[in-house]
C-alpha cells in the first residue's frame, strides 16, 4: 500500500494531546519548544494540524478567536510550522486557506517574518504595519518612580478586562482570564484610583517575555516594563509596535538589542481595530 501524499492528508483540530508533537514540531524547526505557550495557546484557541503517516505532525498553527460570546470580531492565526521534509509541496498554503475558510468572514490578522511573508501575501494577507523584537538584560533608572505600579490582584480582573476590550477593540475575555495562570508576575499602573495600563512577564526558555503591554502612554509603558524587570533575573524580550518609536529607544538604552522586525499582516481588514497608541506590545505575537 502506498504511503498518502502529505497534499491529502486531512487536517484536524489539535487537542492538548498534540501538545508533545506541536512541541517537536517547533524544535525541528530551529524554534524553541515552547510547551507553555503552545498548552495556553491551545487552550485558548483552536490549534489545527496535520499528521504525519511516519509519526509527529506535518504542519500545524492556532487561531485565537476574539469577540463576545457567539460571535468572533478577529481572529489571531500563529504557530504556523511545516515541517522541513514536506516543505515546498504546497502544504502551508493549504493549512492557511483552510483557516480563512473556517474563519468565513472574519477579519484575520498575524505577525510575519521575511520568511513567512510571501506565503501569507499568497492567500490575501496584506502588510498593514510592523514590530520590532528586542531582548537583552534590563538595566533599570535610578531616581524615584513617577507613575505608581503594583503587582494585580483578583479584584484588578475585571478593570483589566474593561481596558483591554477598549484598547484591543475587542472581547479577549477567554485569554485575559487566563493570564494569572500563563503569566509569572502580572501588574497594573495607576493614577488617582484610576487604571492606566497593565502588563504581564511570561517564561520563554531563558527569557521573560513582557506582554501584553498596554498603556495610557509611554512613560506609564516604561514603568511598567520596569517594574517587570525587578521580578526576575532573566533577560526581557518584548515585541514593540515600531509606531512607539520612543519605548523602543528606551528600552535599547537601558540595555535591550534588536533581534528581528516582523510584519503585521491583516486579511478582511483594512486596520486592526481599538487605540494603536495605548497597545505597545502584544501578549505574543502567536495570539496578537
Amino acid at each position: 500500500m502506498s504511503t498518502p501524499s502529505p497534499a491529502d492528508l486531512p487536517i484536524r483540530r489539535l487537542t492538548l494531546r498534540d501538545l508533545p508533537a506541536c512541541a517537536d514540531l517547533s524544535e525541528s524547526r530551529g524554534w524553541l519548544r515552547d510547551e507553555h505557550k503552545w498548552s495556553f495557546l491551545l487552550t485558548a484557541g483552536n490549534g489545527y494540524g496535520i499528521d504525519d503517516p511516519a509519526g509527529g505532525l506535518v504542519a500545524a498553527c492556532v487561531v485565537t478567536p476574539y469577540g463576545p460570546p457567539g460571535r468572533t470580531e478577529l481572529a489571531a492565526i500563529g504557530m504556523v510550522l511545516v515541517a522541513e521534509r514536506h516543505e515546498r509541496q504546497g502544504i502551508g498554503r493549504r493549512l492557511m486557506r483552510h483557516v480563512l475558510s473556517t474563519a468565513g468572514t472574519t477579519p484575520l490578522t498575524l505577525y510575519a517574518t521575511e520568511n513567512g511573508r510571501p506565503l501569507y501575501e499568497k492567500v490575501g494577507f496584506k502588510a498593514i504595519g510592523s514590530a520590532e523584537t528586542v531582548s537583552g538584560t534590563f538595566q533599570q533608572e535610578e531616581g524615584p518612580a513617577r507613575i505608581t505600579t503594583r503587582a494585580a490582584t483578583a479584584e484588578d480582573l475585571p478593570r483589566i478586562l474593561r481596558l483591554d476590550g477598549e484598547v484591543f477593540g475587542a472581547d479577549r475575555t477567554p485569554v485575559i482570564t487566563r493570564l494569572p495562570a500563563f503569566t509569572d508576575h502580572l501588574c497594573v499602573a495607576e493614577d488617582r484610583g484610576e487604571l492606566i495600563g497593565y502588563a504581564g512577564a511570561w517564561p520563554n526558555t531563558d527569557t521573560q517575555v513582557v506582554g501584553p503591554l498596554i498603556a495610557r502612554d509611554t512613560e506609564t509603558a516604561k514603568a511598567l516594563v520596569s517594574f517587570l524587570a525587578t521580578r526576575t533575573d532573566r533577560p526581557l524580550r518584548t515585541d514593540i509596535d515600531v509606531r512607539h518609536a520612543e519605548l523602543l529607544a528606551w528600552l535599547k538604552q537601558r540595555g535591550l538589542a534588536s533581534v528581528s522586525v516582523q510584519a503585521v499582516m491583516a486579511h478582511g481588514t483594512p486596520e486592526l481595530p481599538g487605540d494603536w497608541t495605548r497597545r505597545f506590545a502584544p501578549l505574543t505575537v502567536a495570539a496578537g
